[in-house]
């Protein structure tokens, strides 16, 4: 009979490896956030609303780890806000600057993740479609 430990590793073998790295910068960019917003470097002192940036993202997560290809594309463009912070907050000193910076890596290293997923998905698509449309032709003109 198989451990709940062995299943969760037999899980995390059979991913393919780019859902395994935009599932953990997804999860990293989350609890960054919270901490950041949180206790980190607050706008405020003693915490900020603005913790929950990072509901967005802990709402892709699930998607993301079953590889759903809809939510994987939603969450490619989603991640470029969390990068464009980064660079805008690059800007700022102390703790901002760092976590700015851990913000920014993460984003670029979950962008490209999602996108190395889904190029041969689209490949495949287009070679489908246009497979399909030569079929179609062929019909048509018999």
């Amino acid at each position: 009979m198989p451990t709940p430990r062995n299943t969760l590793l037999q899980s995390i073998e059979d991913k393919n490896r780019y859902v395994l790295i935009a599932s953990a910068s997804f999860v990293a960019l989350f609890i960054l956030c919270v901490a950041w917003e949180w206790f980190i470097a607050p706008l405020r002192p003693g915490g900020s609303w603005m913790a929950l940036k990072g509901l967005p993202l802990l709402l892709a997560i699930p998607g993301i780890w079953k590889a759903k290809n809809y939510t994987m594309q939603w969450a490619s463009m989603l991640i470029l806000i969390y990068m464009t912070e980064g660079l805008v907050r690059l800007f700022e000193t102390g703790a901002n600057f760092w976590m700015a910076v851990l913000e920014t890596l993460l984003s670029v290293v979950g962008f490209i993740a999602l996108l190395m997923y889904l190029k041969p998905l689209k490949q495949e698509y287009k070679r489908l479609k246009k497979e399909k449309e030569s079929q179609a032709n062929e019909q048509s003109g018999t």
